[in-house]
């Protein structure tokens, strides 16, 4: 699995993505970059439509949709009761139907080990960005620590440019944050502390706090936590 990773390049490439098509390649890229056997982005959208790119077989996807699998799947079921990242590991596979729908993926080659991000946008939209491999436990939980917060973050950023070609969702109405702004509120509504979103964005904690201070100004907002939740409400964030 990964040992180093380009995080800028990868977030150049979905930024210069043009197409909902053009995910497909980059989730590929990404499988290949951190090493791993599947990276999969589903996301639901306002309307109900669905949207799906990954490297899951076509069989395990059509098998998945022929069982309806999504109404017994532990992990989407965990990720919709869930607002952080999920292990595998930690989900409730001790049904009947959850064992044996655990069997048939393994079957499929879809991993023993998972690491599901929900994300959670405007107008009732929810996407998950998964990555999932074959491994020990030891040897995944290396990965998940030395990797997760790079994955939540291109899990957003996905997400994020997923959102730009939904034919459905409404232009906004306030002034528009800069991408830098956007990618600083972002960090900050996940938990992320000023320090750490300075160090992600490879910037000073003086220029975070201009760009924090613009976005609030943009936004109307008394203070970083009300400019957070406003820009969350308007969907100018997706978290």
């Amino acid at each position: 699995m990964a040992n180093t990773v380009n995080l800028d390049q990868i977030l150049q490439d979905l930024d210069a993505t043009s197409a909902l098509e053009d995910l497909q390649d980059i989730i590929v890229a990404l499988r290949d970059a951190f090493r791993v056997d599947h990276m999969v982005y589903h996301w639901v959208d306002s309307a109900g439509d669905q949207y799906g790119c990954g490297t899951y077989s076509d069989e395990w996807r059509d098998r998945y949709v022929v069982q309806n699998y999504h109404r017994i799947d532990p992990v989407i079921i965990g990720c919709f009761q869930r607002f952080h990242p999920v292990d595998w590991k930690r989900l409730d596979w001790s049904s009947k139907a959850a064992r044996h729908f655990h069997t048939e993926a393994l079957a499929y080659g879809v991993g023993n080990q998972g690491f599901s991000i929900p994300i959670r946008g405007p107008n009732g939209q929810f996407a998950l960005f998964t990555v999932s491999h074959n491994c020990e436990d030891a040897i995944w939980a290396d990965f998940t620590e030395a990797h997760g917060r790079d994955l939540i973050l291109i899990a957003h950023f996905f997400n994020r440019k997923a959102l730009e070609f939904e034919k459905t969702r409404q232009p906004e109405q306030s002034r528009a944050l800069s991408p830098r702004e956007v990618d600083a509120m972002t960090l900050l509504a996940m938990g992320y502390s000023r320090a750490q979103v300075a160090d992600t964005l490879s910037i000073s904690e003086h220029t975070l706090r201009v760009y924090i201070e613009s976005a609030r100004f943009k936004l109307g907002a008394l203070n970083t936590t009300h400019a957070v939740a406003r820009a969350m409400s308007r969907g100018l964030i997706v978290v």
